[in-house]
């Protein structure tokens, strides 16, 4: 919803267009050649787009959209009624799936996840100093866990993962161990 928002130069203070954005545009998934998710929006390859600095800055904005949150909302639980999804969000396990079958919090220190993503955006082509990164990571957090709708929190129940000093394939590790038992716990009862 921010790329459109910006693509269609609104306002981010013009909740009523945003919600109008947010209920008129198609989102879709699809694998990709690379095995990875493809993000589409009215059927444009978004992916790349959506990681930008400037979009996610206003992504964290347009979130605070009570019509814009409500739109997306019945959509995510539309791809969700299936089952066999894996959801990460800043509210997908205490609001969009409140009640999935296996919740996970990964945390990090703001530092270190101000330098990952310092170092995603170099690789990307973006130049943007650390410090910089730093202060809008610090700025997202605080507007998300002071939001009125949906703030920033870990789940009920939800498994607390630090991931400050891991390396990504040790997360993926941790987190399929996760997996495989909530697996395991789920075919006992069928």
């Amino acid at each position: 919803m921010a790329l459109e928002a910006i693509r269609r130069k609104v306002p981010l203070g013009d909740a009523g267009a945003l919600a109008r954005i947010a209920g008129r545009c198609r989102i879709s998934f699809r694998r990709g050649r690379d095995r990875g998710n493809r993000v589409f929006l009215n059927r444009r390859d978004v992916t790349r787009a959506i990681r930008s600095p400037r979009v996610s800055e206003t992504a964290s904005r347009v979130a605070t959209v009570p019509g814009v949150r409500r739109a997306l909302l019945s959509r995510q639980r539309a791809m969700g009624r299936s089952g066999g999804l894996v959801a990460e969000g800043r509210d997908a396990g205490t609001v969009v799936f409140p009640r999935a079958d296996l919740k996970l919090f990964l945390t990090a220190t703001l530092a270190e996840r101000a330098r990952r993503r310092h170092a995603e955006l170099r690789a990307a082509g973006h130049r943007v100093s650390l410090r910089e990164v730093l202060r809008q990571a610090a700025a997202r957090d605080r507007r998300d866990r002071g939001r009125a709708v949906a703030p920033l929190r870990a789940a009920r129940g939800a498994i607390r993962v630090d991931n400050t000093r891991l390396k990504a394939r040790q997360v993926l590790a941790i987190l399929m161990a996760y997996v495989r038992g909530a697996k395991k716990r789920d075919a006992g009862f069928r």
